[in-house]
């Protein structure tokens, strides 16, 4: 009895959407550890970690977010609100500048090299390889939107995200949940970028904000 009232409960509420969000934000970020990549080269070897690790992932990441956008739509849901014309046509723009900065964002962090394609080719064609990369990117990148902020595909993301109107329940959830784990996945990724990249990193660090870009003042105090 008690376990179907806990069902019920979240079956007719977002926290449902929520939780899917989360454990797919939890599954993504333990596949991405270090030591989930230090298991499969144990397991498989190097070379076929290093060729298959990074494509796989993706697969996976993209196959376990289908739950959480199916619950988006088939769950119960209401609106919240909608941003209304000509407030709309101003998002609606701001969004497909967000989609952009997101392709640009991949573009900049080696699309191949970030979906494993290169890996995977590396392999298939039994050419010398590197160990896996720990981190998305092939490099340091600190130029481009990266002189912004430190994650922009992530803030790219959340802007995506949280202009979309209408706004409901289910997406409001789904939101949320993918606020959180880009705020601490980014916390993750960036101790993998330093163990990488060294004390490089810690200056970019200091110098550029994680997620939301600084507002710079036009003026500088004269030293």
């Amino acid at each position: 009895m008690f376990v179907k009232v806990i069902l019920g409960f979240f079956m007719d509420t977002p926290l449902l959407v929520l939780a899917a969000a989360l454990g797919f934000g939890l599954l993504h970020s333990l596949l991405a550890s270090r030591a989930a990549k230090a298991w499969a080269r144990r397991a498989v070897g190097e070379r076929h970690a290093s060729g298959w690790y990074r494509l796989a992932f993706n697969v996976l990441a993209v196959v376990s977010l289908l739950p959480s956008l199916a619950l988006v739509v088939a769950l119960p849901d209401r609106e919240l609100y909608r941003i209304p014309p000509p407030f709309s046509i101003v998002a609606l723009g701001v969004q497909a500048l967000a989609v952009i900065g997101m392709a640009y964002s991949l573009f900049q962090l080696d699309l191949r090299h970030f979906t494993g394609l290169r890996q995977w080719v590396g392999w298939l064609n039994r050419t010398a390889m590197h160990a896996e990369s720990d981190t998305s990117a092939s490099r340091l990148v600190v130029d481009g939107l990266h002189r912004f902020v430190r994650h922009p595909l992530y803030t790219c993301s959340l802007v995506a995200l949280w202009l979309i109107s209408p706004m409901t329940v289910n997406r409001l959830a789904f939101a949320a949940g993918a606020t959180v784990y880009f705020y601490v996945g980014s916390i993750f990724e960036e101790r993998k970028l330093v163990a990488e990249f060294g004390e490089a990193y810690r200056r970019y660090q200091r110098r550029v904000p994680r997620l939301i870009p600084r507002i710079r003042s036009r003026f500088t105090a004269s030293s």
